[in-house]
């Protein structure tokens, strides 16, 4: 085994707030240097796939009867369903204008740091470090594992040890992916992208074939019982859009897309209604096979969907929410790792984290910790009550960047911008976003409140390693940002 040190602390850690740029690997001015970069992998197939493929998780297989519940109608949840895809998609072409305008990969933390400066962008990469990214993929991957053991403990719950370590390994496989190529990473997503949405064609078919057989009997009445109720629809709302989340999944790595001009806005204007379209005839076949009893009784719809219309092959069903898991964990992954080398790029994270991989052009280093992180969380043992604390979060930040958009539109108001919207969207959106800030903060305050603490538990350490000048700060934090030579060990 042969190793070279090579020094690459000017090349590959860049000082903080560095600039990104196009290139991809563009020689130094004035120098035979070359900086290295992300390279522009991801074509726009592959952008729709990261879209789709973390948008549809394993909520539309698992639990999509939050709506119905408190819809109470078919009739209303379906129209419900159909306005959580609108506001979506306002939201997503607002984050088409930010990206293309904003051309740095992190999604909502590049977009408040450009609007709203240092302070705020930390807290929000505070929160996904601390909580948000870990916790959602410790679920993402136990959920994984869950499913694909079912088959193996039908009548009782499966070891909680194996369980856990089958959780671990899918984690540490995923990242393993991720660190040897992006073209690896962006494969593995689109295949199960393709299995996922091969998967909920077979429940539309079915639920297709039971209408044309005359089984309707379930929307006789669709809108009979409906609770109309400002309170019982602001819940329906909240719940449909919460399962429309993912659709900033390509603005964390804008840099790294392939003529992001024309293919971010494009992928996005793609997915969001194949997303859209795909969750109401979802419901709709939910709905023709199960009464609405049955529906609400079920911890996992799909399955009891499936052991009623499959027979033998209902097997089928849980493997899809599995992979469904493993696809979503996959692009959660490459969206937080982007995050954290991004954050690190602008000075918010110890600069180790930035390096890139000489030849593989991966951010190893933040994906290594981003795996990490994951593993933790896994040790925590009611990890999903975890996700009570952040449900509120992921609108403010969105909410936040929409809200910069409008201030960048005021303050910077020549800025070239590929897309540009009407303002009526953003205004929307903000309002949309404001609403699903205080229903949580209303439904559920003690955990919000938590949620809440975490976040400005960041306001001291922004303080102490960012805020305070360099001679000021603890000495730990100069070894950590990179005040001594970086060695990044090459393995030939």
């Amino acid at each position: 085994m042969k190793q070279k040190l090579v020094d690459l602390t000017p090349t590959c850690c860049p000082p903080s707030h560095a600039e990104s740029e196009p290139d991809l690997k563009a020689p130094a001015a004035g120098t035979g240097d070359e900086k290295i970069r992300m390279k522009r992998e991801i074509s726009l197939g592959n952008g729709i796939c990261l879209i789709v493929g973390n948008m549809i998780g394993s909520g539309i297989f698992v639990s999509p009867k939050g709506v119905l519940m408190y819809s109470a109608s078919y009739g209303l949840s379906l129209v419900i369903w159909a306005l959580g895809g609108v506001f979506s998609v306002f939201g997503a072409l607002c984050y088409a204008e930010l990206g293309t305008t904003i051309t740095k990969s992190g999604a909502s933390y590049a977009y408040i740091l450009e609007a709203f400066g240092s302070f705020l962008a930390f807290i929000r990469l505070w929160t996904s470090i601390l909580l948000v990214e870990p916790a959602s993929q410790a679920i993402i991957s136990l959920t994984f594992a869950n499913y694909l053991v079912e088959a193996l403990y039908p009548t009782c719950q499966p070891p909680y040890d194996a369980v856990r370590l089958i959780a671990a390994a899918c984690i540490c496989m995923l990242i393993f992916i991720n660190c040897a190529y992006v073209k690896w990473g962006t494969l593995v997503q689109d295949l199960f992208t393709y299995t996922k949405i091969a998967s909920l064609i077979l429940i539309i078919s079915i639920g297709i074939m039971k209408i044309m057989a005359g089984e309707t009997q379930n929307f006789e009445n669709p809108f009979e019982g409906s609770a109309l109720d400002s309170g019982s629809i602001s819940l329906a709302l909240y719940s449909a859009l919460f399962s429309y989340s993912g659709w900033d999944t390509l603005n964390f790595v804008t840099e790294e897309i392939q003529n992001p001009e024309r293919n971010l806005p494009l992928a996005i204007a793609i997915s969001m209604p194949i997303v859209t379209v795909i969750y109401l005839l979802t419901n709709v076949a939910y709905y023709v096979v199960l009464d609405m009893p049955s529906l609400l009784a079920s911890d996992a719809v799909a399955v009891t969907f499936g052991n009623q219309v499959l027979g033998p092959f209902s097997w089928i069903i849980p493997i899809s929410v599995a992979m469904s898991c493993y696809g979503g964990l996959n692009a959660s992954i490459i969206a937080a790792s982007r995050l954290f080398f991004v954050g690190a790029r602008e000075g918010h994270l110890p600069d180790s984290l930035s390096l890139i991989h000489v030849h593989r052009y991966t951010p190893i280093p933040a994906l290594l910790f981003n795996g990490l992180m994951g593993l933790i969380f896994l040790c925590v043992e009611d990890v999903f009550q975890l996700i009570n604390y952040f449900s509120f979060s992921y609108w403010l930040y969105v909410g936040l960047s929409v809200v910069g958009l409008i201030y960048l539109r005021i303050t910077q108001p020549d800025r070239h911008r590929p897309v540009k919207l009407t303002l009526l969207f953003p205004i929307i959106y903000c309002l949309c976003s404001l609403f699903l800030v205080i229903v949580p903060l209303y439904g559920d305050t003690i955990n919000s409140l938590i949620g809440i603490g975490i976040a400005l538990s960041g306001v001291p350490v922004y303080y102490l390693c960012i805020y305070l000048p360099e001679e000021k700060r603890p000495k730990f934090i100069g070894r950590l940002n990179g005040n001594e030579p970086l060695l990044l060990v090459e393995k030939l």
